[in-house]
């Protein structure tokens, strides 16, 4: 769906001047291109370059970003005026101490990379009608910590703002939906083990959920709740988890056939937010079940399966996004990012159930 064309091909490690906890990374910015006119939504096509004017190399994570050329994650926000225009693509989780380098890309000093997107089935143009959008780039990137020597683990990763630019696109003419590329039409797990492997996430993603929400109920000042929720109210996060601890829609499956061909290296699952059907990746049969944190595993590995489905069940039910992974960096992004960020969601539950039930 997406192309992407590197200046520096050669992957190597980040400069230590971007390590450490949501530093800016002034010698990235990023520039969109993008036509100023279009007759169809197939002419809906965005690149974002990637320029580095610092000394040093920097390695960056693409899932999720404007690099992003293989999955069709949100990369812009598309705006017609005021108004939001609904994005119909795919949100994922990522193990992080899973992930290879094929999920990075390094931007050497004086070089560009660039990544060409499609965006005509990623947002809902036939809805919002003509006129003028706004495309604005996602600014941040996710980074690993090398200066510590430390590549793959969840916790070492920081997050990066950038200078960037948007782009204006006045779009008429053939504004009909255009559909998200699908493998095939099977709606459902035929494999019985990974079925009820699903069936039991589900259930404990639930009950996840309702311990969540109960905690939030009686330590509603908790410095728990503030960790990774900064001062948003108490209501508004039990609201997510009350959502997931009440959800009872039919409709809605839990697939362990990756239709939209996105289960890429260190893809956990993925939802495609126009129909909130999530997928479950391979390594997401790996994790285990909630008890092992009473000894098995930690908070911090992220490898709960009830974790992985409660964060899919708010990107379906409440439309979270996925700002960051890795416990310890949710808790350092804005208010306003841990409200939205499906990772927060299913840390903190973890760590209220380790609190609580262990």
């Amino acid at each position: 769906m997406f192309a992407l064309a590197a200046a520096a091909a050669t992957l190597g490690l980040a400069s230590t001047a971007v390590a450490g906890p949501y530093r800016r990374a002034p010698t990235l910015s990023i520039d969109v291109t993008a036509p100023e006119s279009a007759k169809s939504v197939d002419e809906m096509t965005v690149t974002a370059i990637v320029t580095n004017t610092g000394s040093e190399p920097v390695k960056v994570l693409k899932a999720g970003s404007v690099l992003d050329s293989d999955l069709p994650t949100r990369s812009f926000f598309v705006n017609k005026g005021d108004s939001k225009v609904d994005f119909s693509g795919v949100k994922i989780s990522l193990a992080m101490d899973k992930l290879t380098e094929n999920n990075y890309v390094t931007i050497q000093p004086g070089s560009s990379v660039n990544a060409t997107h499609d965006l005509s089935s990623l947002y809902n143009f036939e809805g919002a009608g003509a006129g003028d959008f706004s495309i604005e780039p996602v600014t941040w990137f996710q980074v690993p910590d090398v200066a510590a020597n430390k590549v793959k683990s969840i916790s070492d990763f920081s997050k990066v703002e950038v200078q960037a630019n948007s782009a204006t696109v006045s779009l008429s003419g053939d504004l009909s939906r255009r559909a998200l590329a699908m493998k095939r039409a099977e709606n459902a797990c035929d494999d019985s083990s990974k079925s009820g492997f699903i069936d039991s996430s589900y259930t404990e993603a639930k009950e996840l959920a309702t311990t969540a929400s109960d905690y939030i109920g009686s330590n509603s000042d908790s410095d728990l709740l503030t960790s990774y929720f900064g001062s948003n109210s108490a209501s508004d996060v039990a609201d997510v988890f009350d959502a997931v601890a009440g959800e009872n829609d039919s409709s809605r499956t839990l697939n362990c056939n990756d239709e939209a061909n996105a289960c890429s290296d260190g893809v956990i699952a993925y939802t495609i937010i126009s129909t909130t059907n999530i997928y479950f990746c391979d390594i997401f049969f790996d994790e285990v079940e909630t008890t092992e944190l009473c000894s098995g595993t930690t908070v911090a590995e992220r490898n709960i399966r009830g974790g992985t489905t409660l964060h899919e069940l708010t990107h379906a039910l409440s439309d979270t996004e996925d700002v960051g992974y890795g416990c310890q960096a949710d808790q350092q992004l804005s208010d306003s990012e841990m409200i939205s960020n499906a990772d927060n969601f299913n840390c903190f539950s973890t760590q209220v159930y380790a609190d609580t039930q262990c």
